[in-house]
């Protein structure tokens, strides 16, 4: 049967090699004629607590095998699964449930401790489901028939949550057609052939798309798919070799702990033929070691959440010169991807002259949930503007250069300056403080706050971030924070982010790293 939904998957895998490996975690095997039976039964217990298509689920868990179940059961469902990023704060996962206005939270016991504290808060929540204690039981109660209801490829299938501007997250909807898009070009000859004797693993975070949407690739194709529950170097290394794994996507800074790991010179890495990476840009003397080390193809894919991952690539053809200046570029867009360089006025910029980077593409999320006007700025006409400054170069390989927005990605995480800074402000000895990035050898990016006291307080640096730890998630948390008189503002008050950038940035290529 042809896949046109990612329900379809599992339906076309059971039916044509049902019995092959879907995924494998800790010792547990899943066929794919056991994988889709279990969707089907998420599916028909969804369905059973009145959860009706369109509505929202959400998921707080780090990986599991679990996860692709009761993503797989929600798009049978028509219902939307919301993954929620386990590293941030109380409040952070409050605002993401009741904004996503989830009916049924599942929830890994490693984090009852904070639905205790946040629980009566929870205004939609109908019922919760503990995936590693109470899933099992619960999924086995239903029904395993196949529901086949209706599903439209401009249906949304998950709703991932990308921080704001403004300091609040915003659910990024992606629907059917987004991902089928992206996942269709797995053998256009970019991303090196797949087939069901692959062995892809999959390690990072599944509430990211570089893990989520990485996975359904290997689903995708049917190939057996390694989860490990969170990133541990040496368990990376061991799994490669166990397995006999050849494809996976790592974000830089997790390369680099590999690197860094003492059994990187007894691994044997022998089976791997591809990496992809991206997430954040690669220091280029961390990409020669790692392709001198893996000695396989390397491609980088530089995307969006809002476009589901990639929209352009930089093949392995491109990674075999290491002394190439296209070592700095992020490629060029993928097939049915239009980026064009813009001015402030929307207006093309001709090669090496630096715009924002806007791109058309059936990836393009359907908008962000329940915010209008943010989708109205962010996606204008068939465009989606990136907030990335960048540049073509003569050929056509698009470089990034800085951000039009103030984001900073650290470890392929996405920061947003106004999130911290609202965590910050409320310290009593604060007066102003900004946030921005400044480089960092091993996470690409640290978060640092420039601080101004109000008159007779002292600066206490770990007392600051101490505060701040309660408020914000703790890879948002400034990795070092400077006192100063004053900050930086333009004649509208606002703060010159740039100049503050300056000092911390001297020396750089980019102003990235």
């Amino acid at each position: 049967m042809p896949i046109a939904t990612l329900a379809d998957i599992v339906r076309h895998h059971r039916s044509a090699h049902g019995e092959s490996i879907a995924l494998s975690f800790q010792g547990h095997d899943t066929s794919y004629a056991l994988l889709d039976r279990r969707a089907n039964q998420v599916s028909n217990g969804l369905a059973r607590m009145g959860v009706r298509a369109g509505a929202r689920v959400a998921l707080l868990d780090k990986n599991n095998d679990s996860f692709f179940e009761i993503w797989f059961g929600a798009t049978k469902a028509n219902v939307v699964l919301v993954p929620i990023n386990w590293r941030l704060a109380a409040p952070e996962i409050t605002y993401i449930v009741n904004d996503a206005q989830a009916e049924v939270l599942f929830v890994g016991t490693d984090y009852l401790q904070t639905l205790d504290r946040i629980r009566n808060q929870l205004k939609t929540v109908r019922r919760v489901i503990v995936t590693d204690r109470d899933f099992a039981a619960w999924r086995d109660r239903q029904s395993d028939a196949d529901p086949e209801l209706p599903i439209a490829g401009g249906d949304v299938c998950v709703q991932v949550y990308t921080s704001g501007t403004t300091g609040r997250p915003k659910g990024a909807q992606l629907t059917n057609d987004n991902l089928m898009t992206l996942l269709a070009r797995l053998n256009s000859g970019i991303w090196r052939e797949w087939s069901t004797v692959d062995v892809s693993l999959v390690v990072m975070p599944l509430f990211h798309v570089a893990g989520s949407v990485y996975g359904l690739c290997g689903l995708y194709v049917g190939a057996r798919n390694v989860l490990l529950r969170e990133v541990v170097p040496q368990q990376i290394l061991e799994v490669i070799d166990r397995y006999r794994v050849s494809k996976t996507c790592l974000v830089p800074a997790v390369i680099l702990m590999l690197l860094d790991d003492p059994s990187i010179h007894v691994a044997d890495l022998s089976s791997l033929q591809l990496m992809f990476y991206g997430a954040s840009p690669i220091p280029i003397e961390l990409l020669r070691n790692a392709l001198a080390v893996f000695k396989c193809d390397f491609v980088q894919l530089y995307g969006l959440t809002e476009t589901g991952g990639g929209i352009t690539y930089l093949g392995a053809e491109q990674h075999a010169d290491l002394a190439a200046e296209r070592l700095l570029s992020c490629g060029r867009p993928m097939d049915g991807v239009e980026i064009r360089i813009v001015d402030a006025q929307g207006n093309s910029l001709p090669p090496r002259q630096v715009g924002e980077i806007i791109c058309r593409s059936a990836q393009v999320m359907k908008g962000y949930w329940n915010l209008p006007n943010e989708t109205a700025k962010a996606v204008k006409g068939e465009w989606l503007y990136t907030g990335d400054a960048g540049y073509f170069d003569e050929a056509g390989f698009l470089y990034i250069h800085d951000r039009v927005k103030d984001m900073i990605v650290s470890g392929g995480e996405n920061i947003y300056p106004a999130e911290v800074e609202s965590a910050l402000y409320g310290h009593p000895a604060i007066a102003d403080v900004a946030v921005i990035g400044v480089p960092d050898d091993r996470w690409g990016e640290a978060v640092k706050a420039v601080v101004v006291l109000k008159p007779g307080r002292k600066g206490d640096a770990a007392e600051i971030i101490t505060y701040a730890r309660e408020r914000v998630a703790g890879y948002k948390l400034p990795k070092s924070i400077d006192f100063v008189d004053s900050l930086p503002r333009n004649p509208s008050g606002k703060i010159v982010k740039r100049d503050l950038r300056e000092r911390y940035w001297q020396g750089q290529r980019r102003q990235i790293h």
